[in-house]
């Protein structure tokens, strides 16, 4: 799963194909993240990686195993091969 922790409304301005939004900044990522499953493959990103970085060391600290950076969106979306999507 193809994680964007950048806010709402940069994920509306272009982001990967496929990608969920969950804000890092927001109050609610805590919480939202307690509804993945901690066994699941994840992929972060963000804007330049900074926040992706953040949000996958509180993702280990609650226990998941499999979770990576993959840094801004652009180079995350050539790196996986998936296309942007801007609207």
């Amino acid at each position: 799963m193809v994680i964007d922790v950048r806010t709402p409304d940069e994920y509306a301005d272009g982001h990967i194909k496929g990608a969920t939004n969950i804000d890092f900044n927001s109050d609610a990522f805590a919480n939202d993240i307690t509804k993945l499953d901690k066994n699941g493959t994840y992929t972060l990103h963000c804007h330049s990686g900074n926040r992706a970085g953040q949000a996958l060391k509180l993702m280990q600290e609650a226990g998941f195993t499999n979770v990576m950076n993959a840094g801004g969106f652009q180079d995350a979306s050539k790196n996986l091969g998936i296309e942007l999507v801007t609207e």
